[in-house]
């Protein structure tokens, strides 16, 4: 079985934004996502919403900011990590995700390099 990244973007202003009833509803989704995947849902977790970042310059200077590289609405604001057959079958657990009931999120699937 090979493992996939099941990265989780939205606009954060949007979640802030959301009801109880809508809230309920989002964590009913995750429970579904969750029945599916099973022991195959090998971790998860939301991130906090504040990014420090690293980037070296031409130099090899490394310098720290507080906030992401690019202008985006949408940020990282979590994961799932998967064991799956295929990317089709980690298509099918990821579609489940209440995420996608939503124009301002959206999900990233990428398998995992595995290594000798």
């Amino acid at each position: 079985m090979a493992k996939y990244m099941i990265l989780i973007y939205g606009d954060a202003e949007q979640w802030a934004a959301m009801t109880e009833e809508q809230w309920q509803a989002h964590h009913a989704g995750y429970g579904a996502f969750m029945a599916k995947a099973g022991a195959r849902l090998l971790d998860g977790q939301q991130l906090q919403p504040t990014t420090t970042s690293l980037r070296a310059d031409a130099g090899g200077q490394v310098h720290t900011t507080d906030g992401s590289f690019l202008e985006a609405k949408e940020a990282l604001g979590g994961y799932f990590l998967v064991e799956a057959a295929d990317l089709d079958e980690a298509l099918e657990m990821a579609r489940l995700l209440p995420e996608l009931n939503y124009t301002h999120s959206g999900l990233e699937v990428r398998p995992l390099v595995e290594r000798g």
